[in-house]
Parts: C-alpha cells; sequence; structure tokens
C-alpha cells in the first residue's frame, strides 16, 4: 500500500482554498461576535439555556471575546495566536452544550467543525505548518 505525504509547499488552489476557509470562518465569526455586541434579543434568549445571564453586560464580553479573538486570526502575522485563542473559545461552547445536554452533531460538535475550518485555512495557506503537522494519507 502507497502512502500519499501532502506537499509541504502549498500550491496556488491550496492556497486560495485556505483563504477562503478562513474567510468564511472569520465573516461568520465577524456577525457573531457583532450581534452579540448589539446585543439582539434573540442572544440574550439564547443565554439563559446555557447557562448564562442573560443580560447586556455577559453578551457583550462574549462578543468582544469574539471579535478579539477573530482580528488576531484574520492577520496574517498573528494568525496562529488568533487560531489558538479560537479553540479554546470554541471549546468552552462545546462544553457548554454537552453540559446541558444538547444534540451532538449539530451544536456540541459544532465548535470542532470551526475549529477545523480555522485549523485547515491555516494548514492550506502555511508551508511551514505543513513541516510541523505533516499529514499522511
Amino acid at each position: 500500500m502507497e502512502t500519499l505525504v501532502l506537499s509541504t509547499a502549498p500550491g496556488r488552489g491550496a492556497k486560495i482554498a485556505g483563504w477562503v476557509l478562513s474567510g468564511l470562518l472569520i465573516a461568520f465569526l465577524v456577525f457573531d461576535g457583532a450581534i452579540k455586541l448589539v446585543p439582539l434579543q434573540v442572544v440574550l434568549d439564547t443565554m439563559a439555556p446555557l447557562g448564562y445571564a442573560p443580560d447586556v453586560a455577559t453578551a457583550r464580553v462574549l462578543g468582544i471575546l469574539t471579535l478579539a479573538c477573530t482580528i488576531l486570526y484574520a492577520i496574517p502575522r498573528t494568525s496562529v495566536l488568533g487560531a489558538i485563542l479560537l479553540t479554546g473559545y470554541l471549546g468552552g461552547a462545546m462544553a457548554t452544550h454537552f453540559r446541558i445536554g444538547n444534540p451532538v452533531p449539530t451544536h456540541t460538535l459544532f465548535g470542532l467543525y470551526l475549529g477545523v475550518i480555522a485549523w485547515g485555512g491555516l494548514y492550506l495557506r502555511y508551508p511551514w505548518l505543513r513541516r510541523i503537522i505533516p499529514i499522511k494519507l
């Protein structure tokens, strides 16, 4: 059986795909953070069942955290730090959904899906990340 190793030098298509993944994630997280800053009533209504105080201050803190991590992720020089911070933030969201018994594929693992998109976007763009984490298919 032959082992296929991904090249450490991403091609043009991989870089474009990486930027598209990262761009989609950034757009989603900016929207998510922004609706928490306003905050929309739907945000406040969904906070109490998750175990958070349904008040404007709590929603805004969560919005600021989301936007701060997303901004770090969006800047190429700090994108890995942003991805690390987003991974922690999304892990907390997953734990919250798991704790209250939300459906696993749609709610609990949603943070995992976003994390895979975040790291996948970086992996497709950065050759040094491919060298650190080689994926053998």
